[in-house]
């Protein structure tokens, strides 16, 4: 088991470094073997669903809890979660992105900077895994820091005023959150002398709820919610492949995963904070919806539905903390639904934006002639996302609609009523939006731009429809995998 867990964590730094020694011309199959090889060894780690934690590199210096280790790895339902999730999404952004980085993408034809962007991309797969089998705050608070620094450089890779704009605020509000987990981090330490996610149950209520009150506001920050939710917006000026694995399987979502970590460890939250991260979730969740009908950028649409979509897995982690096992189970299903609609979501908009140069809703008409693939993805990816049965958040949504009649008293109810009211408005306006842009007549992008002719064929690169259809099989069938996971979770307390 060890070599596989050094495997898994390795074979993405060492493949992001082999990316800068063979430079530009060789760095994209040698991301592609080093993500396969990631995933592969993640699968093979998973099998059964071993539950294991091995720590090593004691410091005695620091008491005597802190003596038994503060880094190695942990292994059980949720850390395979998130590390199927960061592993196996990692493979299609970068074997999507070996036909995304051309002349031929009119959106954003690349031509260099190949080798810089496989590195970057490799060494924010290796960190998601390293957050994902942290078996210590502190070893999470590295990895952490790693995914804050990746998506800074991949959000500014194209080096324009826009994109760099946009990287540096990604750093700072991000950075912000981290300051919040560290602070958490040295109250936790000071009061305990053990940095364990456990450590939280040795803590009297009162310090136990402000030690958390510092994580959620570090989570929330990585994770786009209100009041921090301005970067993932702007940060869309990245490259289509990042903007998808940034917000389906990496960087946000370690947001969520650091909460649904501290939640399952064995302590019991104070009610008040459960309440306070479930209605922070409703909030968000809201905010994001209004914020829908003034986009017409498609990925700034998909970035505010991210958000709404982070909130379903707070409100199931805060019912999970008011005692609601089935939601905390939907929330943690969710992380991996979620990505699969997500990165479906997000490549077919950088598929239509690759061939026609644009990625605004208003310009965009009759896509489906040219484009039957991407439409099809499209839809499914909708669908999936919004909860339509047997696509891949329905199950996710049915476990936290399920888990809030769990719930003592009238809260668990009108949070169930409130997520249908959004799910069912996300619905229609992401059918309206997929009806604008995929069917109708054809037509020109406007009056001073280049005109789509979206009636004539538009090839893309083989690997950019293969993964396509890639996603849309596993939109379908990932519950298959996703389920049996989340069953095996320990209850909450």
């Amino acid at each position: 088991m060890q070599p596989l867990v050094a495997a898994v964590v390795a074979i993405p730094f060492l493949g992001a470094v082999a990316c800068l020694a063979v430079r530009d011309r060789a760095s994209k199959p040698v991301a592609a073997l080093a993500t396969l090889l990631t995933a592969a060894a993640a699968v093979a780690l998973s099998v059964n669903l071993p539950v294991k934690t091995y720590l090593f590199g004691t410091m005695p210096w620091l008491g005597e809890a802190a003596s038994n280790g503060l880094f190695g790895y942990q292994l059980d339902p949720l850390a395979f979660a998130m590390l199927l999730v960061s592993t196996i999404i990692g493979v299609a952004i970068a074997i999507y992105s070996a036909g995304y980085l051309s002349r031929g993408n009119r959106d954003h034809p690349v031509e260099a900077g190949h080798a810089r962007y496989y590195f970057w991309l490799l060494a924010f797969v290796g960190s998601m895994v390293g957050i994902a089998i942290s078996p210590t705050l502190l070893q999470l608070l590295i990895f952490w820091e790693l995914t804050t620094l990746c998506s800074w450089a991949l959000i500014s890779f194209y080096d324009n005023q826009e994109s760099l704009k946009a990287g540096m605020k990604a750093l700072m509000v991000t950075s912000f959150g981290g300051l919040f987990f560290l602070g958490g981090l040295i109250w936790v330490f000071s009061v305990t002398g053990s940095a364990k996610f456990s450590a939280l149950g040795l803590m009297t209520p009162g310090a136990r709820a402000l030690a958390f009150a510092f994580f959620m506001i570090a989570a929330w920050a990585k994770s786009a919610q209100l009041p921090f939710h301005t970067w993932l917006p702007d940060a869309m000026a990245a490259p289509t492949p990042i903007s998808a694995y940034l917000h389906a399987a990496a960087m946000v979502k370690a947001g969520v995963f650091l909460t649904a970590r501290l939640i399952s460890a064995g302590w019991a939250l104070p009610t008040g904070m459960g309440l306070l991260l479930s209605i922070g979730a409703l909030v968000t969740m809201f905010a994001a919806l209004y914020l829908y009908f003034f986009q017409d950028d498609l990925k700034r649409l998909l970035a505010y539905s991210t958000i709404a979509q982070l909130s379903y897995i707070f409100l199931g982690i805060g019912l999970g903390a008011l005692g609601s096992s089935l939601a905390f189970r939907g929330a943690v299903l969710h992380i991996m639904m979620h990505a699969c609609a997500k990165t479906t979501l997000f490549l077919t908009v950088g598929a239509v934006a690759y061939a026609t140069g644009t990625r605004s809703i208003s310009k965009l008409s009759g896509m489906a002639q040219s484009m039957p693939i991407a439409a099809v993805a499209f839809f499914v990816g909708a669908f999936a996302l919004t909860g339509v049965p047997p696509l891949a958040c329905f199950w996710s949504k049915i476990y936290v609609l399920a888990g809030a009649l769990q719930v003592p008293g009238a809260f668990g109810p009108i949070a169930l009523i409130l997520v249908l009211v959004e799910s069912l408005v996300t619905f229609g306006w992401f059918l309206w939006v997929g009806q604008k842009v995929f069917f109708g007549k054809a037509k020109g992008a406007s009056a001073k731009a280049q005109p789509l002719e979206a009636a004539r064929a538009l090839d893309l690169p083989r690997t950019m429809n293969w993964i396509l259809i890639g996603l849309i099989i596993l939109t379908l069938l990932a519950p298959l995998a996703g389920i049996p996971i989340v069953s095996r979770l320990a209850a909450v307390p």
